[in-house]
């Protein structure tokens, strides 16, 4: 079992809004599988990453950081966009996890892949699980990530707090109970840091560039 990515014919592709970190596009596309013609808004994302870094307690380093949109104080593991020209998206983990918190890690693996709202919007999110944590210098933060709270919390605890709906970021919520799953198995069958992205390649080879 597993998703699908397919080669939809777009008929024709316009750009109706630009942002400063991402566009609206507009497509009109033949739906896969039918003769019918849909026109359709979708935010074009550059993509992103997360991780969830554990240290040798089993503690898992969250962070309370203000989110506009919703005017809420989230609960949240450290992520970012992929938009460092280059940058592969490993290198980009490690990177937002010296930057929000001030960790570098020795022990790197993939952990969770996210559509995250996958009805309007290109995003394609890849959680890394990060281990063997050590301290890194502390690097300077502006506007919302000036105001950054990095907490460890003991593993269990950001589980209770994910179930009791306390902790409700997508992103935090997938990636906390993975860890979970696989420190309960002592995490074996993990998958490698270059694990294919197939969302991520797909986007890169066609809507990305549309």
């Amino acid at each position: 079992m597993r998703d699908q990515y397919v080669d939809t014919h777009i008929v024709d592709s316009s750009v109706v809004f630009t942002g400063a970190v991402w566009d609206v596009v507009e497509q009109r596309f033949v739906l896969p599988g039918t003769d019918t013609t849909l026109t359709r808004q979708v935010m074009r994302h550059p993509g992103a990453v997360a991780v969830v870094a554990l240290d040798d307690d089993n503690r898992v380093m969250l962070m309370q950081q203000y989110r506009h949109p919703l005017r809420v104080i989230e609960w949240e593991v450290p992520a970012g966009l992929l938009d460092h020209a280059g940058e592969e998206p490993h290198e980009a983990a490690a990177r937002e996890l010296r930057e929000e918190v001030d960790l570098s890690a020795k022990t790197w693996n993939v952990l969770a892949d996210q559509l995250t709202s996958p009805g309007g919007s290109s995003e394609a999110l890849r959680i890394y699980l990060a281990r063997d944590v050590t301290t890194h210098p502390a690097s300077e933060r502006t506007a919302e990530e000036a105001q950054i709270k990095p907490h460890w919390v003991s593993l269990n605890d950001a589980v209770h707090a994910v179930m009791a709906g306390h902790i409700t970021n997508a992103t935090a919520c997938l990636g906390i109970l993975h860890a979970a799953r696989h420190a309960e198995t002592g995490f074996t069958n993990l998958r490698p840091i270059d694990d294919p992205w197939p969302a991520r390649d797909h986007l890169l080879n066609g809507f990305l560039n549309s």
